[in-house]
């Protein structure tokens, strides 16, 4: 009489795909990588989400053109969650466990990513690439994130020292009324402190909408020189509407996460003058070899309006991409870890990548922009 132990048959299938250099992790096949993405699709930060999709399929694009990874195309299943953090929560539970995607790449938003931050410590899935600077996604450390953008300490610090070289001291802080806005805030606080500085003002606008108007009057009683933003892209540039009909004749800057193409989009003439931070390189000049590599794609891929959002998209993918090449054929979450912890000082063509066991903070680049006439940036 045959006995049928599964547990046997089990163990002979692992053996039989480990020998053929196979992984049977979940997501992968010998043909394809399946990979997620939660972000707004709809509302009012949707841009970013999209924006940053784009940018990633341009490079997964080429990439599956030329052969995929060990044999493997990589396919993206993106989820809506209108940047609302029960959204993202539901959003990336369906991606572990309906989609069954091997790991995570480019999420949109703090508090977003840290409402599904349950869900990725217990699948125990990489998110590679989260489209946030949020030190409460830094710090403790956490195995399952690698981050490629600098934090939004780096970015306030850059904003704060260039207005102190311009001998600018009376600073007010608009920021929204979360996670991300108050990460912010502690930035911008933190900097000024090391100047011996507090905010003029601190004022909040809700998530996802564009009521301003008491913000300003508060911020306006203060007369600030210069007013910091940590809000998405329509508050802010309702903001900046209002008081430019106002006559207030100030400086306004943001934070990369504002959005911003949105943002000059939305604040049409009214926008020059505004100056953002930036984490990923200068996308419209094609000055370094990463820049050159994603406007060709993204140019192949049919998508001629280069932005900020769409480079940073590029640059999750590609550092994921290089994380699944030094991965191995065999290939699992685990090794994918490895593998993203190996690159040490990696030169992606004019930006550095560094992670380690005890490290997964990627890049501290930081950079300053304008919005010029026209609505085109300058630097």
């Amino acid at each position: 009489m045959t006995v049928y132990r599964p547990w046997a048959a089990s163990a002979l299938l692992s053996t039989v795909l480990m020998a053929s250099g196979h992984a049977a992790d979940i997501g992968v096949t010998d043909k394809e990588i399946l990979v997620g993405q939660f972000a707004a699709q709809t509302g009012p930060a949707a841009e970013l989400g999209k924006r940053m999709q784009l940018g990633m399929l341009a490079h997964f694009n080429a990439v599956n053109a030329a052969g995929g990874v060990n044999g493997r195309s990589i396919k993206l299943v993106s989820r809506d969650d209108g940047y609302e953090p029960e959204k993202a929560a539901a959003a990336v539970k369906a991606l572990i466990e309906e989609d069954k995607v091997f790991a995570l790449v480019g999420s949109v938003g703090t508090p977003t990513t840290l409402a599904a931050v349950p869900a990725i410590n217990a699948a125990g899935i990489p998110l590679i690439g989260p489209f946030t600077g949020a030190q409460a996604l830094r710090e403790p450390f956490n195995r399952n994130l690698f981050h490629v953008r600098a934090s939004y300490f780096d970015e306030t610090e850059s904003i704060v020292q260039h207005l102190s070289t311009l001998g600018i001291k009376k600073i007010a802080v608009f920021y929204q009324n979360d996670s991300y806005g108050k990460a912010g805030l502690e930035g911008v606080t933190r900097a000024l402190t090391k100047r011996n500085l507090k905010p003029a003002a601190t004022v909040t606008v809700e998530r996802n909408t564009v009521d301003v108007t008491a913000a300003l009057a508060e911020i306006l009683k203060t007369s600030p020189e210069a007013v910091i933003q940590i809000s998405a892209y329509k508050s802010c540039a309702a903001l900046i509407k209002q008081a430019r009909a106002k006559a207030y004749g100030g400086q306004f800057f943001n934070v990369s996460f504002v959005g911003s193409t949105a943002l000059s989009a939305e604040l049409g003439d009214t926008g020059a003058g505004v100056t953002i931070s930036q984490v990923v390189p200068f996308p419209y000049t094609p000055s370094s070899a990463v820049v050159r590599e994603y406007q060709q794609r993204m140019t192949e891929a049919g998508h001629k309006d280069f932005d900020f959002s769409s480079m940073e998209g590029f640059l999750a993918a590609k550092v994921f991409v290089e994380g699944l090449r030094r991965a191995g054929k065999t290939l699992t979450r685990e090794s994918l870890v490895t593998g993203l912890e190996s690159m040490r000082e990696v030169n992606l063509g004019g930006f550095m990548v560094n992670y380690g066991p005890k490290n997964h903070e990627g890049s501290r680049y930081t950079d300053l922009t304008i919005i010029g006439r026209g609505g085109r940036f300058v630097r």
